[in-house]
């Protein structure tokens, strides 16, 4: 079995068995529900709240935030980058104000990336980055995606957890 497929592999099996199940159903209420007190987020007319560096300490952030970094950070600036998507950084993007949106944005994102991993010829997986990628232009492509697999596993676990402690604490358990 090829490298990219193993690769592509290890995201795909956790997205379809654990992530993804875990999003559905994902209300406006949880998007935007703050569990404590000055969270960052995205804002009802697409602002999201950013800053580098970030504040010490980092802000808690909302499930809206944690998927538009997914979406945008993680994904469609890498998708951009190597897999000839459109232009995105956090400064243009066009912020979902729903959770509905944020899912499509995500599966559009996800789909694209996963993809393009899987149609890499396997010996561009030792190649360099490149700039868009910057202290680590230099360092090989295998290392981006496994970087990219453990950003979505890691946040992913996140959302699911908020959405967990927003069901205990608003009573849907």
């Amino acid at each position: 079995m090829p490298w990219t497929t193993q690769l592509a592999d290890q995201l795909d099996w956790h997205w379809r068995n654990a992530l993804r199940p875990r999003l559905d159903g994902l209300t406006d209420d949880e998007y935007f529900w703050e569990p404590v007190a000055g969270c960052w987020t995205v804002h009802p007319e697409g602002r999201v709240d950013f800053a580098y560096p970030p504040p010490q300490p980092e802000p808690f952030t909302t499930i809206a935030w944690r998927l538009a970094h997914v979406i945008v950070g993680v994904l469609a600036m890498r998708n951009h980058a190597h897999f000839h998507g459109p232009p995105a950084d956090y400064e243009s993007w066009t912020y979902a104000i729903n959770a509905e949106t944020a899912l499509a944005q995500l599966d559009a994102a996800y789909g694209r990336w996963v993809d393009g991993v899987r149609g890499l010829p396997e010996g561009e997986l030792s190649r360099p980055c490149g700039p868009a990628e910057g202290p680590y232009a230099e360092h090989p492509m295998s290392e981006l995606i496994l970087h990219i697999n453990r950003e979505v596993i890691h946040h992913g676990a996140e959302i699911a957890c908020l959405r967990d402690l927003f069901a205990h604490t608003n009573g849907e358990y």
